[in-house]
């Protein structure tokens, strides 16, 4: 999955010597194309001479009409207002082709707005499916992968694994199952599990290390003699401890007298750039509210924190994200839901943030990021607040300001075109896109 593909090679001509084509430029006995060229000027000279059309000119009304649509095609976009093109069409057309302008730099205009209420540390969880609940089992089902190639679709393969990205000193735990495909169990038994480094050019390779997999109910496993096979790595614990990157455990099993295989990939970070210290505390400065979390930094950088906060009735509510520069030492770590998130969603307090995760970001190097340990399950539960202790002012910023200016000013061209074409639109109500129709009010 994480591999990197060879390079592969271009064939490279010998230095000194053209490639083979077929044939020479010239030689002995051969055509040179020197002269092949010059017989070919020779005949377009006699052809002139001789005063063959072999061009005949168009009739001069095709000449015009064609003059007229390149130049219209070549010609400079036109501002809203002129409509050039638009002059061609039927009134009615040309009504609706303005109306459409409208409707569209409306729909841009009210598309961004709306997008941009919340900044991009605060935003609603349900834009964001895959974060809701990040440290739920990845599960996985598939026809099974014969061990000498091929896919047997009668025996469907189901394994799980509790992690993706391991911090230093936590475990993975693999699981297998087989049925048939109506969902029946069928037997299994697993031959062996290995775990190798991943490493590329240049890298330090590791000894291979065996993962104990069993239906025993102990080591990782639920329930014995469930059918489900299970196993754990701890990198911490075997020749990994000091490996940071890709682990994969290839596991060779049994099923119905074939041999199949499956690979689970986690990422482990043995280092640990940061650790979270002391108690995590609330604010509600700026109108917004804010979980203050306190880092004790190791090696300083970006650092990237992830939180989720659900509300009184445990429905997830909030990604609230921390993207800055730490420096070494102390640091006070600030998620915040903004207050006009608050006061649009109107969730039941108290809220309660959850499931934290962190890293250190690492620019041109694999792994991307060195992992702190992450914070699983209820973190800190808030105190109750009235909604209006919360600022219902959108989200601003340099940027949201210059792009909200830029396309108001495509929708006030838009609509000097219109009403310039029909000035009766004046005492109308001005077209609006479908965003602007469906845009809830304030509260």
């Amino acid at each position: 999955m994480l591999r990197k593909p060879a390079s592969s090679e271009r064939p490279q001509h010998r230095r000194g010597k053209p490639p083979v084509d077929g044939g020479s430029s010239s030689g002995a006995g051969g055509f040179s194309r020197y002269k092949f060229i010059a017989i070919i000027a020779l005949l377009v000279v006699v052809v002139m001479a001789a005063g063959w059309n072999w061009f005949p000119e168009a009739p001069a009304s095709q000449v015009a009409a064609a003059t007229t649509k390149n130049e219209r095609f070549l010609a400079m976009p036109a501002a809203a207002g002129a409509q050039p093109a638009a002059a061609v069409l039927p009134k009615d057309a040309q009504r609706q082709l303005l109306v459409a302008q409208l409707e569209q730099a409306d729909q841009v205009l009210c598309n961004y707005v709306e997008s941009t209420r919340y900044p991009n540390s605060s935003r609603p969880l349900s834009e964001h499916p895959d974060q809701v609940y990040p440290n739920q089992p990845v599960a996985e089902s598939h026809p099974m992968r014969k061990k000498g190639g091929g896919t047997d679709k009668e025996i469907q393969i189901q394994t799980t694994q509790s992690r993706v990205y391991l911090a230093a000193g936590e475990a993975a735990i693999f699981t297998i199952k087989a049925t048939d495909t109506s969902g029946k169990p069928l037997a299994l038994s697993v031959d062996k599990a290995i775990a190798r480094g991943l490493v590329y050019a240049g890298g330090r390779e590791t000894s291979p290390v065996p993962v104990p997999m069993s239906d025993s109910g102990r080591e990782g496993d639920a329930i014995a003699g469930d059918g489900i096979y299970s196993g754990m790595l701890a990198p911490a614990q075997t020749g990994f401890a000091s490996f940071n990157g890709t682990i994969r455990t290839e596991l060779n099993y049994v099923v119905n007298g074939q041999t199949g295989f499956v690979f689970f990939d986690v990422i482990y970070s043995s280092e640990t750039p940061a650790v979270w210290s002391g108690n995590i505390r609330e604010s509600t400065e700026g109108g917004s509210l804010r979980f203050i979390l306190k880092a004790n930094v190791n090696t300083p950088g970006r650092y990237i924190v992830n939180g989720r906060v659900d509300d009184a009735k445990g429905k997830p509510f909030a990604l609230v994200t921390f993207n800055d520069l730490l420096p070494q030492g102390s640091n006070d770590i600030s998620l915040t839901v903004v207050g006009n998130l608050l006061r649009d969603q109107q969730p039941a307090m108290p809220l309660t943030l959850r499931d934290v995760d962190a890293y250190l970001l690492k620019e041109n190097t694999d792994p991307d990021r060195a992992l702190m340990p992450r914070l699983e399950g209820s973190a800190y539960v808030s105190k109750t607040y009235p909604l209006k202790t919360f600022s219902d002012a959108e989200w601003s910023s340099e940027e949201r300001s210059r792009y909200i200016t830029e396309f108001s000013k495509d929708v006030a061209l838009a609509k000097s075109a219109l009403l310039q074409f029909d000035p009766e639109q004046e005492r109308k109500p001005l077209p609006q896109s479908e965003c602007s129709r469906n845009k809830k009010p304030k509260n």
